[in-house]
């Protein structure tokens, strides 16, 4: 099982979604990505973060994100949910778990004290250089969206600092050697 972490390099991934487009990671360079995993089309939980992200989609699209969904039902199952609860967003179907396994989100689960293996809800946040910023290992389904751009900010806010610094640190060594720092 692989184990991403924040800062990892997003590993690249084709597969095709519910309309038999070809759906690749490199189509989204310069774009943040919303990269998110979920178990299986059309059960509870699923809808409920499927139709949050629908629901907010002009919102996440307003700042910058694309949406894409995988999980290991077919293109015909992807299709059915999509056009069930209008879902705006390619769901790339990924039945022999390639995707999912290279993202590392298949393995042990439990349930009502019963053990299994299956796909852990996971939301990944890519940024344009292909950079996961953001691992969400349990997605409040029903404030995905929300949760989502929060999180983006803090990492906005945390990068901002991290260049301020530098540059600061720069401007400081710069004096330091009697040179002026670059404006």
């Amino acid at each position: 099982m692989t184990i991403l972490k924040e800062g990892d390099k997003a590993p690249a991934f084709t597969g095709k979604d519910q309309n038999g487009q070809r759906i690749a990671l490199a189509d989204y360079t310069g774009k943040k990505v919303v990269l998110y995993f979920y178990p299986e089309d059309d059960t509870p939980t699923c809808t409920v973060q499927a139709c949050n992200l629908r629901d907010n989609y002009s919102l996440l699209k307003r700042e910058g994100f694309s949406v894409i969904g995988v999980s290991p039902d077919d293109e015909k199952s992807h299709k059915k949910f999509e056009a069930k609860f209008s879902l705006p967003f390619p769901l790339v179907a990924d039945p022999d778990r390639k995707i999912i396994d290279k993202y590392g989100v298949w393995g042990e689960k439990q349930l009502y004290g019963r053990k299994y293996i299956g796909l852990h809800r996971t939301t990944f946040l890519i940024d344009g250089k292909g950079v996961i910023r953001k691992i969400f290992l349990k997605p409040r389904s029903k404030q995905h969206a929300e949760e989502i751009t929060k999180a983006w900010a803090a990492v906005d806010a945390a990068g901002a600092k991290a260049n301020g610094a530098k540059a600061d640190a720069g401007s400081r060594g710069a004096k330091a050697n009697g040179a002026k720092p670059l404006k």
